[in-house]
């Protein structure tokens, strides 16, 4: 399976996609996506829990251990498998895939430096974006994402900067 988020709006605080399948050579739309602001790649450029990762192709796997992982086994029971990690990041660990609303580094932050999904999405073109009916999009993306892995396929998701960050 190969996943694709088309970063198209970098604001000073987060960074609105469109995450797609483009497993047969179509794109087919699954969700909205928020992620941490742009703030360069380089490790002393890198602020913990708060950058979004560079653009690139990484493998998603299961990670069974952590915070997040035990939340979400309470949350949803025996449908919960382990949270989706993105793997292989340079300079970056532990990114998830998870439910959240915000990204704006206040009390309502949600992103941790992990990629958010949700049904519908707020511009961050006059202020901070935000996400809507993330759980109901969360838990489509999850069983489609599961059911791949589940089946011993990989799967793949690569991040492509359609905005302009310097």
């Amino acid at each position: 399976m190969n996943l694709e988020v088309l970063r198209f709006s970098s604001g000073s605080t987060d960074t609105l996609g469109l995450m797609f399948d483009i497993t047969d050579e179509e794109r087919k739309f699954l969700c909205y996506t928020l992620e941490d602001e742009y703030r360069g790649y380089k490790k002393e450029q890198k602020v913990q829990g708060a950058t979004r990762i560079p653009t690139g192709t990484y493998e998603i796997k299961y990670r069974k251990e952590g915070g997040y992982n035990q939340r979400y086994t309470n949350k949803f029971g025996s449908e919960h498998k382990g949270m989706l990690e993105v793997t292989s990041v340079p300079n970056f660990k532990y990114i998830l895939i998870h439910i959240g609303n915000y990204a704006d580094e206040s009390a309502k932050d949600d992103t941790h430096g992990c990629l958010l999904v949700g049904s519908s999405q707020n511009t961050n073109s006059v202020g901070s974006g935000s996400l809507s009916k993330s759980t109901h999009a969360y838990k489509k993306l999850y069983r489609y994402i599961t059911t791949a892995l589940d089946n011993k396929e990989k799967v793949f998701i690569t991040y492509t900067d359609f905005d302009k960050v310097e």
